[in-house]
């Protein structure tokens, strides 16, 4: 097992666009050309991943998701062109026992990185008024799916990126790496933050993670929530951790307004690792810190 340098440099990724969010009520990117533009904007502002997800490209469909691999590869070219070097992280989150599309479109782009969810959850919203926001749902990750979301990232040479939901799935991780279901290296953490049946966006939980986690192990924190999440996001530099937001996470910058692009999002996160002492990552330091090939012109 391989391990990476520490650094002080701080890798911000852009989650550019999400799930499921409406095109026609928020300024999330759809198209490849759309794509293109919101990574421009991120890369200019100091990311060096972006995470995509890939939508559906019909007419008045664009807040469905796609797991056509000729969407995914036109997404991730147009990307890729308009920022050289850029790391690409792609999502491959399905619920239920049918994963081939999450699969097919890795084969068909081979991502620097991609999402290997690392548990299950019990996914659920309640809102003010006491009902559900949705149906409830399970965000059913078994081992055996992990398992052929890790195979198929080894195949394509693609990092996966652990996403935890909540403490255990982040002590799931090591299991994975005791059991030799994961051996190439360190495991890269994300814990995911914010969700309302998951972990929350609480700074005070962090340190209870960074001893969970396998000692030396690279992480960083998704964030999810409006303006309340950006202590958490400082509380993350100041620990060391990698740094993420937009569009997928939040509309909301710290001050209330919000953001009608990723842009203004990633700028404020830099000043964040700025604030915490360490420098922005370009995208060819990131690569270097997270041990993926150098990009080719």
């Amino acid at each position: 097992m391989t391990t990476t340098p520490h650094s002080d440099k701080a890798i911000i990724t852009c989650a550019i666009t999400g799930v499921l969010t409406d095109p026609t009520q928020h300024h999330v990117p759809v198209t490849p050309e759309q794509l293109a533009r919101e990574a421009r904007r991120a890369v200019d502002a100091g990311a060096a991943v972006v995470h995509v997800h890939f939508r559906q490209q019909e007419a008045g469909k664009g807040h469905l998701p796609s797991w056509d691999p000729q969407v995914a590869r036109d997404c991730v070219q147009a990307m890729r062109e308009e920022c050289p070097g850029l790391v690409i992280n792609q999502t491959t989150g399905v619920v239920g026992p049918h994963y081939q599309g999450p699969l097919d479109c890795l084969r068909a782009t081979r991502p620097e990185m991609a999402a290997c969810n690392a548990g299950s959850l019990n996914y659920l919203k309640v809102r003010s008024n006491g009902t559900w926001a949705w149906p409830p749902m399970l965000f059913d990750n078994q081992p055996a799916k992990v398992k052929d979301f890790i195979d198929v990232m080894l195949e394509t040479g693609t990092l996966p990126e652990f996403e935890c939901f909540d403490v255990g799935i982040v002590r799931c991780v090591e299991m994975y790496v005791q059991t030799g279901m994961y051996t190439e290296r360190l495991p890269e953490y994300n814990f995911v933050m914010g969700v309302e049946s998951g972990m929350p966006a609480d700074p005070d939980l962090l340190p209870i993670l960074l001893k969970l986690k396998i000692k030396d192990a690279p992480w960083q924190a998704t964030v999810i929530g409006r303006q309340e999440i950006w202590p958490v996001h400082q509380r993350v530099a100041e620990l060391g951790g990698h740094l993420r937001t937009g569009l997928e996470d939040t509309f909301y910058l710290p001050d209330g307004s919000k953001a009608t692009s990723n842009g203004p999002l990633i700028a404020q996160l830099a000043q964040v690792a700025r604030d915490a002492g360490r420098s922005v990552a370009s995208p060819q330091e990131a690569r270097e810190l997270l041990g993926l090939q150098t990009a080719t012109a």
